[in-house]
Formats: structure tokens, C-alpha cells, sequence
């Protein structure tokens, strides 16, 4: 029998901020704040698994894989912020990782009610990504039910990928559709329900730790320099400039020139230089 919304663990009311509505500015700020700290032990609690997670994530991309984020409101707009910002932090093709979103494009920006509701449809958006066992699929559901998600995660299964699950309800469904499960449990929302809040943080903080590691041990960094940005802006030309001043001890100059002979490729201008 399908578990009632109410008796998720997502749902349940926070004895700390009963009065909330009657608070004024700065102390609902206060309590926002205060349970926020919740948030960083809860994911401390899963990071063995998300290691080992991370190191066969990284060996499935070095041999032609992809890493695919799947979720539906908040959990898919998180997993679409997080891959849009590799191509231009690690210089990888946009394809390398992908976020997926109940809804398509258009949820990004609006909310779309129904989209998660059929696990069919989480299925066929992989089935026609070519999902094959090289892949990696990411499930976000903050509940742990939504079918969108779980649909995803089922079929990357059958194709063999591999599977994580991120969720704030430990008892949760996707727990028995992933091959490795991150539960966060960060006690309930500030507002019941509104798992945009503490859920949506240690999300947040997840994928921010899983495409940084992957990324690292796929060799994207080298110390702690992103010498495969791609240099688009004048800020981020400022950025490749600075980190081939600080690599090789040269000027701006110098380094300005050694970018402009290498195409803007930081790490071919630290090569050239050697």
C-alpha cells in the first residue's frame, strides 16, 4: 500500500518553529539559521558510501560513461544547476554530465503539477538518452517516492548503470531501487513539508561533493586549480590568467601571452611553458 504524504518523514512538523507565523523578521531568520545546522552532519553521516560511490562513478566516465541527475521540482532544478556548472568550471562536454527534470525545460522556470506522477515517463527520458552500462543516474527525491524518480532509477537498473539515491526519507521506496542509497536525515523543515529548505541544502551539498570529486579524479584539477575551465568571460579570462601566474611564477603578461598562444587552454599553456 502506498504510503500516505502525511506519514513521510518530510512531513512532519517541527516542534522547534510552532510559533513561526507569530515571530518577527529576525528571529524566523534566527531559526532558519539554527536548523540549517542540522544540515552538514546529516551529510557527514553518508560520506563512506558517497566515496566509493564517487570512485566508481569516476572509473565508469574514464571508460566512455555519462553522470545523469534525475529529479522533479526543486531536486530537478538542483540537479540542472549542479551539471550546467561542469563544462565551464572542469571544461567537459556538456553531455559528460546531464541534468534531467520532470517536465522538461519548461519546469526549470515553472512549475508544472503532474509531471512526476507517472514512473513511465522517468523511464523513457533515460530510454532515450541511450542509457547503457557505462552510465551513472543520480535519483533526487527529497519524499523518496516520486515516481518520475523512481521510474529512472528501475529502468538504469535493468540497462545495468549505476544507480545512486539521494532522499530525506530513510524508509523511503527509492531506497530498495539504488544500488547506493544516501539517506539525509535533517529533521523536519522549518516550514512542514517545504523541502526546498533543509532537504534542498543537503542536496545541494551532495551533488556539489560528487561532481567536484568525480571531476577531480578524473584529472580536471590539478592541486586546487581548475586548470580545465573554459575562459568565456572576462572574468573567468581574469581567472586562467591568475592561475598560470600562481602555477608557473610568471607575470601577467607573460601569462596573458602563454593563454593567447594556447587558445585560452590553461592547461596547454602550462605545458607550453615546460
Amino acid at each position: 500500500m502506498k504510503e500516505k504524504i502525511r506519514d513521510l518523514w518530510t512531513e512532519r512538523s517541527n516542534p522547534h518553529t510552532e510559533r513561526l507565523g507569530e515571530s518577527s523578521t529576525l528571529e524566523v531568520l534566527s531559526l532558519i539559521n539554527q536548523e540549517d545546522v542540522d544540515v552538514p552532519f546529516a551529510v557527514t553521516l553518508v560520506l563512506e558510501s558517497l566515496a566509493r560511490f564517487v570512485d566508481e562513478a569516476a572509473l565508469r566516465l574514464k571508460s566512455g560513461g555519462r553522470l545523469f541527475y534525475v529529479g522533479a521540482g526543486t531536486s530537478g532544478r538542483l540537479g540542472i544547476l549542479d551539471a550546467s556548472e561542469c563544462p565551464p568550471t572542469f571544461g567537459t562536454d556538456p553531455e559528460l554530465v546531464q541534468g534531467i527534470i520532470a517536465g522538461g525545460d519548461p519546469a526549470v522556470f515553472k512549475a508544472i503539477e503532474g509531471a512526476e506522477d507517472k514512473e513511465e515517463e522517468g523511464a523513457l527520458v533515460l530510454e532515450r538518452k541511450k542509457l547503457s552500462a557505462k552510465d551513472c543516474v543520480v535519483g533526487l527525491s527529497a519524499s523518496g517516492r516520486t515516481p518520475f524518480v523512481l521510474g529512472a532509477l528501475k529502468y538504469a537498473k535493468k540497462q545495468k548503470a549505476l544507480t545512486a539515491g539521494v532522499t530525506c526519507n530513510p524508509d523511503a521506496t527509492l531506497t530498495k531501487c539504488s544500488e547506493f542509497i544516501f539517506p539525509l536525515d535533517v529533521g523536519p523543515e522549518v516550514i512542514a513539508g517545504s523541502s526546498r529548505l533543509k532537504c534542498g541544502t543537503a542536496q545541494k551539498m551532495i551533488l556539489n561533493m560528487i561532481s567536484t570529486a568525480v571531476m577531480i579524479r578524473l584529472g580536471k584539477v590539478k592541486g586546487n586549480k581548475m586548470v580545465d575551465l573554459i575562459p568565456k568571460s572576462e572574468k573567468l579570462w581574469e581567472r586562467a590568467i591568475g592561475l598560470v601566474m600562481d602555477e608557473l611564477r610568471v607575470s601577467e603578461k607573460e601569462a596573458e601571452r602563454l593563454l593567447k598562444e594556447s587558445g585560452g587552454s590553461v592547461r596547454q599553456a602550462l605545458r607550453s611553458h615546460k
